[in-house]
């Protein structure tokens, strides 16, 4: 009987010892509650530009911390560019088409609409620019896409007679606002720069 009752006592001790070492690892238990998410500092490049003065018909200024490519994707055409940003590994995809008729005109301008309306699923908004400088007879709309959208910035220019260009942005990541912010910020000042410098002028300089 005296050995029932001390296998009965270290019973309840084995038990007391176990019931304690749950509550501990239970209030040691790693602390898994969601942590903002964080991103990794940009450094910006100071503001240096190159003018763009090729055998098209358009010249622009641009940054010096854009490359320059011709557009080789499938249907591109003479006078597609793409100014590559590698530092924040977006493009600016140029793409240039001579005017022939009214109707070709109308057409140009329809398309520019639909290509930058068809983000709408994911922007929260689209809002539209003129832009206007007759001295240079160039003339468009700039389109500024909110959101988690693909393309965050477009726009066309034309002097409405021969020449018509359109210009659409694009990051070579998952749209996410939040993380692209700064460096959309920083790359749309050169876009307008580079509309504000925009010309027309002959095929051969």
């Amino acid at each position: 009987m005296e050995l029932q009752r001390n296998s009965s006592g270290r019973g309840v001790i084995i038990l007391l010892l176990l019931a304690i070492a749950a509550i501990t690892s239970c209030s040691s238990e790693p602390d898994y509650s969601p942590k903002p998410r964080g991103y990794s500092r940009i450094y910006f490049p100071e503001r240096k530009y190159h003018q763009y003065n090729s055998g098209c018909a358009y010249a622009f200024t641009y940054p010096t911390y854009a490359v320059i490519e011709p557009d080789k994707s499938p249907g591109a055409k003479g006078c597609w560019i793409n100014l590559q940003m590698p530092q924040f590994n977006g493009t600016l995809h140029l793409s240039y088409q001579p005017v022939t008729s009214k109707k070709v005109f109308n057409e140009l301008i329809e398309d520019a609409h639909t290509f930058a309306f068809k983000h709408t699923v994911k922007a929260t908004s689209i809002d539209e620019g003129v832009i206007r400088y007759p001295e240079r007879k160039v003339y468009g709309i700039y389109y500024s896409i909110d959101g988690n959208a693909a393309s965050s910035a477009q726009f066309f220019l034309t002097d409405s007679t021969k020449h018509y260009l359109r210009g659409a942005l694009y990051f070579n990541t998952p749209p996410r606002l939040d993380s692209i912010q700064p460096v959309l910020d920083f790359v749309k000042k050169d876009m307008a720069l580079l509309i504000k410098s925009f010309k027309w002028k002959s095929p051969q300089g």
